[in-house]
């Protein structure tokens, strides 16, 4: 699928290259170009687009966007032309966000159909939907998955992530809160987000051609989002996504020892020679389905949850503070596991 793209580790930081799961994904690359004169064109095409098409939101029941009949909806553009001459256009619907990369600011839009009911999806979990990716020159559909598909989010060593754009708007919708698994093995999904991100090239696949789309092409991509697993990338009981100190989606930059990697995929982040996992404490909740929800403290969060037979065990990990300086025990050198 030409959705994953490789990324390198360097000094810390995140470096785009050309890599995917099959050679034969992509065509021959395509010279590099100024990036900022790309994102203006590609910028300008994509407003152009959006102007100019509507989706068929008149089949999309906005007065109960959360009913079981929406859960089956699928985005479909067209152009507001003839019959339909009299749609909202696209621009009047979307939102957006500015993402700053690779020394340029994009502007990312979003169309949120609906957010969905369920769980947050961070930058660095793993996300299971399905997915259309077009061109915006042409509607020309490049990669697609109608049947559900996993995606890490964030690439890591070997294991590929998505391109950034892609990224960046799944982030913006909720999973599903419900879901069915019918007689044929099947799942059907309730609540979950539905949407599409409009895609500068620089934020995708910038200088290097798909299969039927040239390089330099700004895209998109229609989803439908189901599930999120939180990942734990150096499993060291601290999430990746709250390693992500300075809030600003990118946790390569977040090194608190300075050793060149990253807290994320750095199992002593304070470099104190002790490990994260035995700087932290540990709880464990059983609680019974239908009984109340324990109250977990400010620094405490849930680590796994597991039901069986209408008993549920919740654990989790508190993040201590033993000297009070407002720094964890285990991003700070100043502190030592307990004996």
């Amino acid at each position: 699928m030409n959705l994953r793209k490789t990324l390198l580790l360097s000094i810390g930081l995140l470096t785009v290259f050309t890599a995917c799961k099959k050679d034969d994904d992509f065509g021959e690359e395509v010279p590099l170009r100024d990036a900022t004169e790309v994102y203006e064109e590609d910028i300008a095409e994509i407003e152009t687009y959006l102007r100019t098409h509507f989706y068929n939101y008149e089949a999309f029941q906005e007065n109960d966007p959360y009913s079981p009949e929406n859960d089956q909806f699928q985005i479909v553009f067209d152009t507001i032309a003839g019959a339909n001459s009299d749609k909202i256009p696209l621009i009047e619907m979307v939102e957006s966000i500015v993402y700053p990369f690779d020394g340029v600011d994009y502007t990312l839009y979003y169309l949120k159909v609906r957010e969905g009911l369920g769980n947050e999806v961070h930058f660095s979990d793993q996300v299971t939907l399905t997915y259309e990716g077009l061109s915006v020159a042409d509607n020309f559909v490049f990669d697609s998955a109608v049947n559900e598909t996993q995606f890490n989010l964030l690439t890591v060593g070997t294991q590929l992530g998505v391109v950034t754009g892609f990224q960046q708007g799944v982030i913006q919708f909720k999973t599903s809160n419900d879901f069915t698994i019918n007689t044929d093995g099947t799942v059907t999904y309730r609540n979950h987000g539905i949407g599409a991100v409009f895609i500068p090239s620089g934020l995708g696949y910038f200088n290097q051609p798909l299969d039927g789309v040239p390089g330099y092409s700004p895209i998109i991509f229609k989803f439908n989002v189901f599930k999120r697993t939180i990942l734990d990338h150096d499993v060291d009981a601290i999430f990746s996504y709250m390693e992500d100190l300075n809030k600003n989606g990118n946790p390569y930059d977040d090194d608190t020892d300075g050793d060149l990697l990253p807290n994320f995929i750095d199992n002593d982040d304070d470099g104190d020679g002790y490990l994260t996992r035995d700087e932290l404490d540990y709880a464990e909740y059983i609680i019974m389905m239908g009984d109340p929800e324990p109250v977990l403290a400010e620094n405490e969060f849930e680590r796994t949850r597991v039901e069986n037979n209408g008993q549920i065990t919740i654990k989790t990990v508190i993040v201590t503070d033993r000297n009070d300086d407002g720094i964890p025990d285990y991003l700070d050198k100043n502190t030592i596991p307990l004996p």
